[in-house]
């Protein structure tokens, strides 16, 4: 074949013709330094603050520091995440924040502050990611909290009852049972429609999977997902793992669905966060966190809500965890928690370790909304307990000079002992509001004042079973109607009466 150079000519010119040509520009920096997770970066002068910037074999960071002339950025990753980093390297933009895969495609997995599973099930089918930092809720777009989210545990759903978009706390000293009443709470919502995420930061790689292992064994990973920042992970992602687990909750919650969110733990976290802190050269403040460390947790907190009808009613609860050293609430993270919170259920030691489980101090312990959540036939039993308990705990104070009693005063500390009987709770077993309002009712309406303090378990034991067996109308009714009216009281008295006459002590 002949070519002939004026059609090669005019073929080449044609093709000129038509090119374009496409400028891309792209931002990048250099590494200056780098070192524990901590990356300082020249050059990336319009960066802006959280967002995402890639290194070099697609190792990723968060901007967190903008400086005069450089930028500070924390690096992503599990074990030296800065190892493969080395000074002089390139860094470019990504225009984008960090973001979280969701979607129901999450529920039943363990993944990390990243949202890569690492639960050994193969990669996640999310198909929507979403930030992990988002604005909370206005006053317009919430309505007041006024569903009950029941815990299932008799001292928490009695006196410091929890309602769907609350913010309640759990604080105590390590060791006290704040995880078991978390767990008891996301047990408790199997067959309740209510999505859960257990959030693990700092937490023993052990404990996360006896976590793991405990919901599985009560089949509530069914409805659960489990973010895990282990003591393991670096700061970056455990700074980063509560947000990750907001993120995910919100997804469900702007689609109308009910979500409990634990947070365990904020002390852990804010420990990781002054850590990014004082690396990045940061000022210290009280006790070396930095100054915006109470913004740290109110961002993270203030996202649950209950969403009004118009955005479809959904609801984030959110219940943090923080741990005391030596029971000082007074403490600079722990009051700052309080304060956002709606209330908290505080652990005491000395409880715990005086058998009394759940080891909830009944005048530390305070729900803000709560009450107005709580269903009727609780209210009604419930309304004098707290009174009563506190008036118990000073009169046990008092009587250990040994002064003689009177006998009302010897008849409030029968009574007292037996409701701190009746309130004590085994691990993993909650309980429906109906066995709850029966337990409570039998306590103080004095039913339980001639018996001996070693027998009432058992009596409440099978008491229980008595009335699903053989009054299963009133337990039926207490369940669905969530009210105590006259005649529904009337009726628990001659169930417990009755009950009482069949009722051994012996073994």
């Amino acid at each position: 074949m002949f070519l002939k150079p004026e059609e090669v000519t005019n073929i080449i010119k044609k093709e000129l013709e038509k090119y374009k040509t496409r400028l891309r520009t792209e931002s990048i920096g250099t590494v200056i330094q780098v070192g524990d997770a901590i990356a300082r970066i020249y050059g990336l002068d319009d960066v802006m603050m959280g967002e995402l910037v890639q290194f070099s074999d697609s190792v990723m960071g968060m901007v967190l520091n903008l400086e005069e002339d450089n930028v500070g950025v924390v690096i992503f990753g599990t074990d030296n995440p800065d190892r493969d980093i080395k000074e002089g390297d390139i860094v470019k933009r990504t225009g984008k924040i960090v973001q979280m895969p969701v979607g129901e495609s999450l529920v039943g997995r363990v993944v990390n502050a990243l949202g890569k599973p690492i639960d050994g099930k193969g990669p996640l089918e999310a198909k929507k990611l979403r930030p992990i930092e988002f604005p909370a809720p206005n006053v317009v777009q919430r309505q007041p909290v006024k569903e009950p989210l029941q815990t299932g545990i008799k001292a928490i759903d009695a006196m410091t009852p929890i309602g769907r978009g609350q913010r309640e706390l759990i604080i105590g000293d390590r060791q006290t049972g704040k995880t078991a009443i978390a767990l008891d709470t996301i047990i408790n919502q199997k067959g309740k429609d209510v999505y859960c995420i257990y959030c693990a930061v700092g937490q023993k790689l052990s404990s996360v999977v006896a976590v793991n292992e405990t919901l599985k064994k009560y089949g509530a990973m069914e409805y659960t997902t489990i973010v895990s920042a282990s003591s393991r992970a670096s700061a970056s992602l455990q700074y980063l793992a509560p947000y990750s687990a907001c993120a995910i909750a919100e997804e469900l919650m702007y689609a109308g669905k009910h979500v409990l969110v634990i947070y365990d733990d904020l002390s852990k976290h804010a420990q990781a966060y002054r850590q990014l802190s004082l690396l990045l050269r940061r000022p210290p403040g009280r006790e070396a966190y930095p100054g915006d460390i109470f913004y740290l947790h109110s961002r993270l907190l203030e996202r649950a809500a209950k969403l009004n009808d118009a955005l479809g009613a959904g609801s984030i609860t959110a219940i943090p965890i923080v741990e005391t050293q030596a029971g000082d609430i007074s403490s600079y993270i722990p009051t700052n928690v309080i304060s956002i919170t709606d209330g908290q259920i505080y652990l005491e030691s000395d409880l715990f370790y005086a058998g009394v489980r759940p080891a909830v101090n009944v005048g530390l312990s305070v729900s803000r909304v709560g009450g107005k959540a709580q269903c009727k036939a609780m209210r009604v039993v419930a309304s004098k307990l707290r009174l009563d308990l506190a008036q118990y705990r000073e009169l046990v104070t008092f009587t250990q000079f040994g002064t003689d009693l009177d006998k009302t005063t010897r008849a409030q500390l029968t009574r007292g002992e037996r409701m701190v009987e009746i309130l004590k709770q085994v691990q993993f077993e909650p309980l429906d509001i109906s066995k709850q309002v029966i337990s409570i009712y039998t306590g103080i309406k004095g039913y339980l004042d001639d018996l001996p303090i070693n027998v009432i378990k058992k009596f409440e034991t099978e008491l229980l079973k008595f009335a699903q067996k053989n009054y299963s109308a009133v337990y039926e009714e207490i369940l669905t109607e969530g009210t105590l009216s006259d005649k529904l009281q009337l009726a628990l008295d001659n169930l417990i009466i009755e009950f009482k006459k069949s009722f051994t002590v012996g073994p």
